[in-house]
């Protein structure tokens, strides 16, 4: 189970969408140069499907919904990634502190992963470390295109 502690419509997270960035709690990446600390912390609600449709249907009008964390429980993230995927017609996002790409994620319930751990240079700056993936599906493979340019 994940929890969240806060949740926002966003324009410059995943270009051209219209998101909802919901902040995941519990991280285990803790990054030196975080500057959400808060959500290290096991705190917040529970993100249920409950909540979760809840949270998509009070923001009518997002074409994305991004989970910014979530790290402590890719099996969870999967689950709910699929769920929408199955249910809504909107895209879904991971943004991810790790390195790369954690191998128990499917990339068939994400159009979009964002990896690296934050160094204090956001993705709209040139010299950031992370990356930012857009996930095509050709010759029925999962194809990750860096989009990250995209921010800048």
């Amino acid at each position: 189970m994940l929890k969240f502690k806060e949740v926002k419509v966003v324009f410059r997270e995943i270009p051209d969408e219209i998101t909802l960035s919901v902040n995941i709690t519990n991280c285990p990446i803790k990054c030196k140069d975080c500057h959400s600390k808060h959500l290290w912390e096991n705190i917040g609600s529970d993100l249920t499907i409950t909540k979760l449709n809840h949270l998509i249907t009070e923001n009518e009008g997002i074409s994305c919904i991004c989970f910014m964390g979530g790290d402590s429980d890719t099996n969870y993230l999967n689950n709910l990634a699929k769920y929408i995927k199955n249910k809504y017609t909107i895209k879904v996002a991971w943004y991810s502190g790790q390195d790369s790409i954690d191998n128990m994620i499917n990339l068939e319930y994400f159009d979009y992963i964002k990896i690296g751990h934050f160094n204090g240079k956001p993705l709209n700056d040139k010299g950031t470390n992370q990356i930012l993936y857009r996930i095509d599906k050709l010759d029925n493979k999962w194809e990750l295109v860096n989009i990250t340019n995209k921010l800048w």
